[in-house]
Order: C-alpha cells, then sequence, then structure tokens
C-alpha cells in the first residue's frame, strides 16, 4: 500500500507540473507571406525538432498574401510577429505603425528575373509587361536597382502584382506576364522548365539583407522572454539548417511544408547553404537600414527622415544579442 500510495503522489506531481510546464508555455502568433516559404526554413526546422518547445514557446503560423498585408495585421495587434521584405515594416513605421524591427530573417536576396522563352537579358525587357510583389513591396526596389544599370527606367515598362512567388511565377507560366521575379524553389522551377534567367539579384545588390521579422512594439516590450525563447529557437534552427549532415532531412522538411517538387527544394538547399543566407543571430544592422530607407525616400516610399532610430528600437534589437 505505501507502495502505490508514494507511486501515485508521483504520478500526481509529475502531472502538475507537466501542466504548469504546458501554462508556462505562451503562444505566439506570427505572420509569413503565403505558406512553406524556404525563407522560413528554420522556423519548421525549429517546430518540427521542438526547439520552440523547449524554450516554452508555441509558434502558431498565419499565412497572409503579401508581405504588406502581413504588416497590417501587426500593427492592428492581431499577430506577434511578421515574416517578410523589410520595406514594408519600414514603410508602416514611417506613417506611424507601432511596429519596429526585430531581427534579419535571411541576409542575402535571392531572386533572379526569370523571362519568357526567346528573350535573353534585362535590357530586353524595355516596353515588357513585369510581374512583382506589390507597388511598393521590396522586390520594386531590387528591380529597379537591376533595371537602371541595364539603361532601362521604370517608365519603360508595365508593372503587374502578384504577392508570392507561387503567384508569381503562374504568372509566367501562362503568358500573362513577360517576366517576374522569383526566389528558390521557384526560381529553379522556372529554370527546369526553360525560361531563361535574365539576371541574379546578387550582382547588383550588395547592401541590403532580404527579409526580416519585425513586431508589434506593445506587444513586443510585455513579453521579452518569449520573444528570446522564440529567437534562441529560430537560432537552433539555423544552426541545424547549416549542418550538411542533416541536407536531407531538411529537405523532407520544406517538401512537406512547401508542396514543392522535391529535386527544386535540393537545389534550394544547396544554394542557400552556399550563399549563407541564414544568420543564427540576424542582428540589425544600422548601416544596412539606413541604406534601405534611403532607397525608399529616393522612390518617394518614405514620407519622414531616414533616421534609422526611427525605424529601429534598441529595447527590442538588443534581444537578438541573449541568442546562446
Amino acid at each position: 500500500m505505501r507502495l502505490i500510495a508514494k507511486t501515485s503522489v508521483m504520478a500526481l506531481a509529475a502531472l502538475f507540473l507537466g501542466s504548469a510546464a504546458a501554462q508556462s508555455a505562451e503562444t505566439l502568433i506570427m505572420g509569413t507571406t503565403g505558406r512553406g516559404s524556404a525563407q522560413q526554413w528554420p522556423i519548421f526546422i525549429a517546430q518540427q525538432k521542438g526547439y520552440f518547445a523547449e524554450n516554452n514557446v508555441i509558434l502558431d503560423l498565419v499565412a497572409a498574401p503579401s508581405s504588406s498585408a502581413v504588416v497590417q495585421q501587426l500593427a492592428a495587434g492581431s499577430i506577434n510577429i511578421g515574416s517578410g521584405g523589410l520595406a514594408d515594416p519600414l514603410r508602416a513605421i514611417d506613417k506611424g505603425a507601432p511596429v519596429t524591427l526585430l531581427r534579419v530573417e535571411t541576409q542575402v536576396p535571392p531572386y533572379s528575373v526569370f523571362g519568357k522563352v526567346g528573350l535573353k537579358s534585362l535590357k530586353d525587357l524595355k516596353g515588357k509587361l513585369i510581374s512583382i510583389g506589390g507597388v511598393k513591396d521590396i522586390t520594386r526596389i531590387y528591380l529597379e536597382r537591376m533595371m537602371g544599370p541595364n539603361g532601362i527606367a521604370p517608365a519603360q515598362y508595365d508593372l503587374v502584382f502578384a504577392g508570392t512567388a507561387a503567384a508569381r511565377f503562374s504568372a509566367l507560366a501562362s503568358g500573362a506576364v513577360d517576366a517576374t521575379i522569383l526566389v528558390p524553389p521557384f526560381s529553379f522551377k522556372a529554370e527546369g522548365a526553360g525560361y531563361p534567367n535574365l539576371g541574379a539579384l546578387s550582382d547588383y545588390v550588395t547592401d541590403m539583407p532580404f527579409t526580416g521579422y519585425a513586431v508589434n512594439i506593445g506587444w513586443a516590450k510585455s513579453h521579452k522572454p518569449a520573444l528570446v525563447g522564440f529567437l534562441q529557437g529560430v537560432a537552433r534552427g539555423i544552426d541545424w539548417f547549416n549542418n550538411p549532415a542533416n541536407r536531407t532531412e531538411a529537405i523532407d522538411i520544406l517538401v512537406k511544408e512547401s508542396g514543392a517538387e522535391r529535386a527544386d527544394i535540393e537545389k534550394s538547399y544547396d544554394y542557400y547553404l552556399k550563399i549563407k543566407i541564414f544568420d543564427r543571430v540576424g542582428l540589425v544592422e544600422n548601416s544596412q537600414v539606413k541604406i534601405l530607407a534611403e532607397a525608399m525616400k529616393s522612390l518617394g516610399d518614405l514620407d519622414g527622415s531616414t533616421d534609422v532610430s526611427r525605424f529601429v528600437d534598441p529595447e527590442i534589437v538588443e534581444l537578438a544579442k541573449q541568442v546562446k
């Protein structure tokens, strides 16, 4: 009887401790552009491997049709963290939205421009119809940085908008546009389908990070431990991704999340590893934010000052330095 009683007490204690641990875990709602993007690869890994759970974080991913839509939800407080192009949170902050940058998600913009069969270079896009992410999307800045050196001004081509790479590839494949700007795995899908690669963004842009995480300021300042747990989980996901021994399983994870063809995901993994797209800490560098802000200002996308202090709250970005 004594042994049974002791066992029962231990079982109850374990149940209580388990319940308490579950109650201490905090749910963070994160908005992403579309579903299954390769930019969130470390996030999917961290979820699969339990790295967020180990840091008492439950991550709830919510898909939006565009990066700007993510920031709108972030500003409204319906999500806590937003993932996407850095131009959108900067634009929202410029308009007074209660949003600030948290960390860089991907260091290198892996975009390429693909065109219809028969086109040979970016110079062939004069007078053509091109699909980008949005009228004020980061892809517009990238495209203009590519077209300028090729002697083509913004007034010399037409634009249509689709918020995700999947939608832009579909527009190219259907013949609805002459060219579009794509990221892996859709760039490899386009390549495999025979569409010519007219130019890689990495040949034109080396001073801007690609995507990042932004947060709702009010929520972030009252949930710092959860944010640090989230950042720690992301860092572990990146460490795991960056180990070539995990290549096959990493590919399995993104195939499941994205539904894309395995061959395209395999090429994406090798390419991302080669260009070191993911940094485990992803500190927001003032110099890079300044360059992006000034590029946006030159396009009329920002009304106010390009002073970095407007876009970066030191109390929040410092949290990335607590990652171990």
